[in-house]
């Protein structure tokens, strides 16, 4: 147990310092605005292309991982925006926006800090391929609906234009084009390049955790627990689960990407999760429930890692 506390207390320390920042006034909003830009425009980026020109690209795009975390987590997402629309009775826009938080991890802020801690230099390469599967899957399939419900249904050609647009300027997508280039090509990096790219990258987590502290302080669930229960139990719980079953279901399944996955799949819901549900009047629900989530993950992921430690998965 002692051993699994020194690898989630550290990353939940770092949250801890971000709060009491906020808390102390020592940061306000604006800064952190800041920092989560440096982190979403260059450290992360950064850390993609360090994990894609590290790794031979054979090693990097495996079409298992692809497709148990990616077909866990659209199975997730479908399942939500249809219970929510069939039993909830809730408008499009809000299942869609609600599934996404049930389904899409902050695989940058918090997954790979815990995976990090856990995998080392190979939690690179996993957050390579949840960016693909997030920002390529289920944030996009989000979007599209909640703008075609926006737009009564008018306009899902101009949805998925909106979307495509926001996709190629997304600093992770380019980071991503970046890494693969280098990668494909074999061109190295200027040795100053290289270790500039290295120092932007050893910043992504520990700047990452403190955002998401800093971005907790002040938050309230007051008159929202139903909804945000049912938010936090799906990505928590379900979310997880759901991407263990895809990977017990592949045929001669790697022990090494199931790991990876499950660490990933246990972080709560990604940091803009509150930021899009902004545009459709849904900010307080996901920002109540991106708050519950990463407090409870404390325990969810502590309680993962015991359980891969029990069954032999995780390193020595």
């Amino acid at each position: 147990m002692l051993d699994i506390l020194a690898i989630t207390t550290p990353i939940f320390l770092l949250i801890g310092v971000g709060y009491l920042a906020m808390l102390g006034r020592i940061v306000t909003r604006e800064h952190v605005q800041g920092i989560s830009k440096f982190v979403l425009y260059c450290a992360l980026p950064a850390l993609i292309i360090k994990a894609l020109t590290e790794n031979p690209l054979e090693e990097v795009f495996t079409p298992q991982y692809l497709l148990g975390y990616g077909l866990g987590s659209l199975a997730v997402f479908t399942l939500g925006v249809v219970a929510l629309r069939l039993i909830g009775r809730k408008p499009l826009d809000a299942c869609a926006i609600h599934a996404l938080g049930m389904s899409a991890s902050n695989s940058g802020f918090i997954g790979y800090p815990v995976a990090a801690m856990v995998l080392g230099s190979s939690a690179g390469v996993f957050l390579a391929l949840n960016m693909l599967i997030e920002n390529l899957l289920i944030i996009p399939a989000a979007l599209i609906l909640a703008e075609a419900s926006q737009q009564h249904g008018q306009g899902v050609g101009q949805a998925i234009h909106q979307t495509a647009s926001r996709l190629v300027r997304n600093p992770i997508l380019i980071g991503l084009t970046v890494g693969l280039v280098l990668s494909t090509t074999g061109l190295p990096l200027p040795g100053v390049l290289a270790k500039a790219i290295d120092m932007l990258a050893a910043a992504a987590a520990p700047a990452a955790l403190f955002v998401i502290g800093a971005t907790l302080f002040g938050l309230r669930i007051t008159g929202m627990a139903g909804e945000v229960g049912q938010i936090v139990v799906t990505k928590l719980v379900i979310h997880p689960l759901a991407v263990l079953g895809v990977f017990l279901l592949l045929p001669d399944m790697d022990p090494a990407l199931l790991t990876g996955a499950l660490l990933f799949a246990c972080a709560p819901m990604i940091s803009i999760f509150p930021i899009l549900g902004q545009r459709y009047g849904l900010q307080d629900i996901s920002a109540a429930a991106m708050m519950v989530a990463t407090l409870l993950s404390f325990v969810t992921i502590s309680l993962a890692i015991g359980l891969m430690t029990y069954l032999n998965l995780l390193p020595a």
